[in-house]
């Protein structure tokens, strides 16, 4: 199978609303160019020419609530939440409350997946087997825990279950955005006021605190970068705003 061509944007650090309009502007840009080829030609014609698109970034401290997710999970006020100088969304995303913040690899892929598989399981499942990958190259057994997205360490032991990754999607005619948080040197203190993920007595942990280190950041970017070409199949390419 032909690579797809995929391009790759850090956007370093930037604040979680200007991202995610930052992603819908790419997902609408691309659902468009479909809406096109169907008016003129039909559902049966040619591929639509989308764009797929990776994109890095690290957030300010930040909740997000999934669409599914519940405001009991999040354990702070509005007033607690400014004065900790921590925002707060409402996402449309899959999933529940979540934490994004420094040092944390937040990554979010548009891509069109009428180009892989009309399978959203299956893009989870890949996206897991992209942490997974990343793991292993730190010497971390990184498994799916039944039932819940994302990536745990040691998820069948009770008491030691340990997510390392959270992941929560949206799709729009098959193109996808929001996506994944893996904790490298992340402050975990900011779990301690929410239920990630809305699951109860379960841990959060980093590849830090699992390895007794800093863990160079850059680095671990390369690695997951380097897992996502070999999962997804695809070519990563450089990109820079348009």
């Amino acid at each position: 199978m032909e690579k797809q061509i995929v391009w790759f944007r850090d956007l370093g650090q930037m604040r979680y609303k200007e991202a995610w309009d930052y992603q819908e502007s790419l997902l609408q840009a691309n659902v468009a160019k479909k809406a096109a080829v169907w008016q003129a030609e039909g559902e049966d014609a040619g591929e639509p020419d989308t764009e797929h698109h990776l994109l890095f970034v690290e957030h300010p401290p930040v909740y997000t609530l999934g669409k599914s997710g519940h405001m009991e999970n999040v354990l702070l006020s509005e007033e607690n939440l400014a004065a900790r100088g921590i925002d707060f969304f409402r996402s449309n995303r899959g999933g529940d409350i979540t934490f994004h913040g420094p040092q944390q690899i937040v990554g979010y892929p548009i891509f069109d997946l009428e180009k892989f598989y009309r399978d959203i399981g299956l893009y989870l499942r890949n996206i897991e087997e992209v942490i997974i990958g990343t793991l292993a190259d730190y010497g971390l057994e990184g498994k799916r825990s039944k039932g819940e997205t994302g990536v745990w360490l040691d998820p069948d032991v009770p008491g030691r279950e340990r997510k390392i990754c959270a992941i929560g999607v949206r799709s729009s005619r098959w193109i996808t955005m929001h996506g994944f948080a893996l904790n490298v040197n992340t402050d975990l203190n900011y779990f301690n006021f929410i239920i990630p993920c809305g699951i109860q007595n379960k841990q959060v942990t980093s590849l830090e605190k699992e390895l007794g280190r800093n863990i160079d950041f850059e680095e671990a970017k390369a690695s997951v970068r380097k897992h996502f070409e070999r999962v997804f199949n695809i070519e990563l390419r450089e990109d820079s705003f348009k």
